[in-house]
């Protein structure tokens, strides 16, 4: 999948990336204007055409002139009401002349597919990708703090998970955007290992040249510290069914869309330590 791009994309139709400020979108967003294409930032902080998914009077001013979408819902596609918002806005997108829709989506999260069957049913030419956990979770998201302070608290021992890194997913986002080859495909995006927190932690600690530790803690737990750093208690319920083993896979698309093996954890870790994203 390395030979040059069969794109239908016109050289004027603008793609719209959701979440454009976010892991993955932002670097979707770069690597589409690095290729000289019209890009427009879907998110509540642009200047001209705010988006937010949860206003649709803000939908029609961002479709205008889009030909393609990437729809990477927040906080998860998995969340109750992910998929009828979606769902909305695909056909919303296509109604106003977008043909091309690229969704992020997870892997074995049943709410995720209600998700996915909605982009499918706006009558666009859609490619999913479901994504394993991403490393940047780790020096960009919820578990920045817990490593800055040495411990990674979690009700996951023994989980095992392919953690995949957010540019390799913008990567394929990106082929999926610009190449008709990528319509009706459903990809699994893996990492090149399985890793427990506890590989993480050790992984972590070998980057910093600091102590990062795991330590197991109850599920009850967890969601107290989450509500306490202010984000949804739901995602502890979601990591619990996410974690639970049907994730203990590796998949081949990434390498296969990408024509190179998938980024691994001690390689971005490292990178992302000498870059100071842990430096107090």
């Amino acid at each position: 999948m390395t030979q040059q791009p069969h794109s239908t994309n016109g050289p004027l139709s603008t793609i719209l990336v959701t979440g454009g400020t976010g892991k993955t979108g932002r670097r979707v967003a770069r690597l589409l204007e690095d290729r000289g294409l019209p890009v427009r930032i879907g998110s509540r902080s642009a200047a001209e055409r705010p988006f937010d998914w949860e206003d649709p009077g803000t939908w029609g001013p961002a479709l205008d002139g889009v030909g393609a979408v990437y729809l990477a819902y927040a906080p998860d596609l998995g969340f109750p009401g992910a998929a009828e918002t979606v769902g909305a806005f695909a056909k919303a997108a296509v109604a106003t002349g977008a043909r091309r829709l690229v969704l992020l989506s997870g892997r074995g999260e049943e709410g995720a597919v209600a998700g996915e069957e909605a982009v499918k049913a706006a009558g666009g030419d859609w490619t999913v990708l479901r994504a394993a956990w991403f490393h940047q979770n780790f020096d960009e998201s919820f578990f920045h703090g817990p490593v800055l302070a040495g411990e990674l608290a979690l009700p996951f021992a023994g989980a095992l998970e392919p953690f995949v890194d957010a540019g390799d997913i913008a990567e394929a986002a990106v082929a999926a955007l610009t190449d008709d080859r990528h319509t009706g495909r459903t990809y699994e995006l893996t990492g090149p290992r399985l890793l427990g927190f506890e590989d993480v932690a050790r992984e972590l600690t070998s980057a910093l040249g600091r102590s990062v530790a795991f330590r197991w803690v109850s599920h009850d737990a967890y969601r107290a510290e989450l509500a306490a750093q202010q984000l949804p208690v739901e995602l502890a319920d979601l990591f619990a069914l996410v974690l639970d083993g049907r994730n203990a896979r590796l998949g081949n698309d990434l390498p296969e869309i990408l024509g190179r093996p998938a980024r691994d954890f001690a390689d971005y870790a490292r990178d992302a330590a000498a870059a100071g994203a842990w430096r107090h």
